[in-house]
């Protein structure tokens, strides 16, 4: 038996992208543990003409920024290693690099988006 098509009651827009697009934004913000931000800013290049994509662009921008930040991060960190603070420094940030990706996955998976705490916000 079928339902008739005036009782069907459509279901609201999802806010955050479609299930392609919240897998591709959680992967994108994982990377970040091993490939740094080349994944995130591939992602971010091929979808930001495209506005049907705004989430996915949104996510790799601020998955982006967050990379870039923990890269300017290494680098001070580099310099800094010649006076051995840099050493204990580059582990701290290599910890909170894992954590806050980890934190972004699941919570692009679970509530849609995800904001870094503290992130420069050099692509906007």
């Amino acid at each position: 038996m079928s339902v008739p098509p005036e009782s069907v009651t459509p279901q609201p827009p999802v806010a955050s992208g479609g299930t392609d697009d919240r897998n591709l934004a959680m992967l994108t913000h994982l990377s970040g543990i091993l490939f740094g931000f080349i994944v995130p800013l591939i992602v971010w290049l091929i979808s930001k003409d495209n506005s049907a994509k705004s989430y996915l662009t949104n996510e790799s921008k601020e998955a982006l920024n967050f990379q870039i930040t923990i890269l300017i991060g290494y680098v001070v960190c580099w310099i800094l290693a010649f006076i051995l603070i840099g050493l204990f420094l580059f582990w701290l940030l290599w910890l909170a690099n894992l954590v806050f990706c980890i934190l972004a996955a699941v919570a692009v998976n679970s509530k849609g988006s995800y904001r870094y705490p503290f992130a420069l916000r050099l692509i906007s």
